[in-house]
């Protein structure tokens, strides 16, 4: 009998056949790897997000805020040309749903890892419209943070490594296996989501927004910082009823 991730796994890489290959990655299952990784996908926001690289897995946390993001774009912003950053990129998943929900929208990717480069841009051919290119319509840099980043930004969106090392909650399964420089964000998990707010304002366009994911511990101390550096800041809740992302305005 199978568990419920090899019936997955069974279905959505081999099409019911079990053949060598499926036995093989069972094992690799019954050894903690992730189902994501096994599989090689994941689907987000009507995309198919491959995962060659090994980032950070897209969670549905992500993928409701992203939601949001676009809808709120797309209904404020008609058919306007705008420059939208994605921070701490991993695998593109959220930069890769903007591009693909919104193909005026140009959209610069900005990972520190550049073995995840590649999978990026496996991401951005595999989502967006077959004339969509990137260099016109996207840039992926290798930049820690806003090192390497140029220009400005009408919306920065980021869901930066923000777990705290002492209140980590993480399953075995993550930490054995998912890249630490994406989870763990330092002292409270606020050390990387500190430098992102002090140095957002120099990337954004008057009234631009940055939208940053996070734990809900972590609000208080993120509004004030906030304040500190000029932007009128909400906090919203995702669908599990968590505070876990915050919309930062330049006020």
């Amino acid at each position: 009998m199978l568990n419920q991730d090899e019936t997955w796994l069974l279905k959505d890489k081999y099409a019911g056949e079990k053949s060598e290959g499926f036995f093989t990655d069972c094992k690799r299952l019954a050894a903690g790897e992730p189902l994501a990784y096994v599989i090689g996908f994941v689907p987000f926001l009507n995309c198919t997000i491959y995962l060659d690289s090994k980032p950070l897995i897209p969670r549905p946390e992500t993928e409701f805020w992203v939601e949001q993001a676009i809808t709120y774009i797309d209904r404020t912003y008609v058919n306007t040309p705008l420059h939208v950053l994605d921070l701490c990129a991993g695998s593109g998943c959220i930069g890769v749903a903007v591009a693909k929900a919104m193909p005026t929208i140009h959209i610069t990717f900005a990972e520190i890892d550049s073995n995840h480069l590649s999978t990026i841009e496996k991401n951005l051919k595999a989502n967006t419209p077959i004339d969509w290119s990137i260099g016109d319509n996207a840039l992926i840099v290798v930049s820690d943070l806003f090192s390497d980043i140029s220009g400005k930004f009408d919306f920065i969106l980021s869901n930066p490594p923000y777990i705290d090392p002492v209140l980590d909650r993480a399953e075995p399964s993550v930490k054995n296996h998912e890249p630490h420089g994406a989870l763990y964000g330092g002292r409270q998990g606020l050390e990387l989501i500190e430098q992102i707010i002090a140095q957002a304002p120099s990337h954004l366009t008057p009234a631009g927004q940055l939208w940053l994911e996070h734990e809900p511990e972590q609000t208080t101390r993120i509004h004030e910082i906030a304040q500190q550096h000029g932007f009128s800041v909400t906090t919203h809740k995702d669908q599990y009823q968590v505070e876990r992302f915050s919309v930062l305005t330049v006020a």
